[in-house]
């Protein structure tokens, strides 16, 4: 089963449980994948009628009629495979202060995601600067495997979002409708991908907002949907679910995975975030760095040696860590107002969980770090 075909699939399974906004969602990036007019008039004609008629009967046939007629256009359509864009050899940037960033090696590869973490300072922002050409390395190369024309149509496709975005005028529809007009659009299709583009990252009722009426995780999202008018081959994106809720964060982190994973369009996503384990559920290859240093989850290196578990408990540490001693425990210390215990690494959750109830031991909160960045926060 390829690609498309299993997503096809999924959006099916969604329109049996009435998900309608998840289904809309995933029609749009199969319009978008067509390049068709005919569909963009299509799949937004529904849309406007659907701002009327959100409760009708007709919407789950309609919706059913619209995947169909789709399915049909993208089943014979040449499905685009993953392939590495950007290869970085010993990235180094150095700054005449005490801090140096590097030496980073990495593969970024269409349709995937790469998710930075690490603490603040630790050169996330520079490595992201540094791949859109925002900043010059001070030695290594990186290596741009895709055509472009120039120095201007490699940064065209190359698409940096910083945390703070600049203020714009007017109304974000109008903004919008300019920047499709400056990256090739035709005057039939500006409105017609406006709209899907708009409807498809939740900012449709938002249209005729401006710069001031809205919050700052709508603006990160009319930016990303300012950018990707631009059909970019990477997405650069700093710190992305900053002042966003534990649903907003999930719901945008969703939506980064369909974008970047199109059949036909796959693009890649490289983002810095402080939120660890939303990060590695999402990211197909996650690069922590410290110091400027790099170290990557799946790396040789990286390799765990022990069992690793987070976990928050009112018991005394001196006392837990005598319950356990059963599990072979090493070591046991008091993190971030969690506790970190270390276990061989024949030891297992399973296990842990049994020493806890036999024990009787009362938790708030568990979680295995062992294969986490998290444990890289405690070395």
């Amino acid at each position: 089963m390829n690609l498309f075909q299993q997503q096809f699939n999924e959006v099916q399974e969604l329109l049996q449980l009435n998900d309608f906004q998840q289904v809309i969602k995933r029609i749009i990036d199969f319009t978008l994948d067509t390049e068709a007019i005919q569909f963009y008039k299509q799949t937004t004609a529904f849309l406007n009628w659907f701002d009327h008629n959100s409760n009708s009967v007709e919407v789950k046939e309609k919706l059913n009629q619209l995947l169909q007629d789709l399915y049909k256009v993208l089943i014979v359509k040449t499905i685009q495979p993953h392939q590495t864009i950007i290869s970085i050899e010993n990235l180094q940037k150095n700054y005449n202060s005490n801090f140096n960033l590097g030496p980073i090696q990495l593969e970024i590869k269409s349709g995937e995601i790469i998710g930075l973490v690490g603490e603040n300072g630790n050169g996330k922002t520079t490595l992201l600067r540094s791949i859109c050409r925002e900043l010059e390395p001070s030695s290594g190369k990186i290596n741009y495997q895709f055509s472009y024309d120039d120095g201007y149509d490699l940064r065209t496709k190359l698409v940096y979002i910083p945390q703070r975005t600049e203020t714009w005028r007017g109304s974000m529809y109008e903004n919008l409708e300019f920047a499709a007009s400056c990256y090739g659009y035709s005057a039939e299709e500006n409105n017609l991908i406006v709209d899907l583009v708009i409807t498809r990252l939740g900012l449709r009722k938002y249209r005729n907002y401006n710069w001031s009426g809205l919050s700052s995780g709508y603006k990160m999202r009319f930016e990303l949907a300012r950018m990707l008018l631009r059909k970019p081959k990477i997405l650069l994106i700093d710190e992305p679910l900053a002042n966003l809720d534990i649903l907003a964060q999930q719901t945008i982190l969703d939506d980064f995975r369909n974008i970047a994973n199109s059949p036909f369009r796959p693009i890649a996503i490289v983002l810095s975030s402080q939120q660890l384990y939303e990060v590695e559920k999402t990211s197909n290859q996650v690069v922590f760095l410290k110091q400027g240093k790099q170290r990557n989850l799946k790396s040789e290196d990286a390799i765990e040696q022990h069992f690793i578990v987070e976990f928050e408990s009112d018991e005394p540490l001196l006392s837990i860590k005598q319950k356990l001693e059963g599990l072979g425990i090493e070591n046991i210390e008091q993190n971030g107002g969690t506790l970190i215990a270390t276990f061989p690494l024949t030891v297992d959750i399973n296990q842990f969980m049994k020493a806890l109830i036999d024990q009787q031991i009362t938790i708030k909160y568990l979680r295995d770090i062992t294969h986490s960045t998290r444990r890289f926060f405690i070395k």
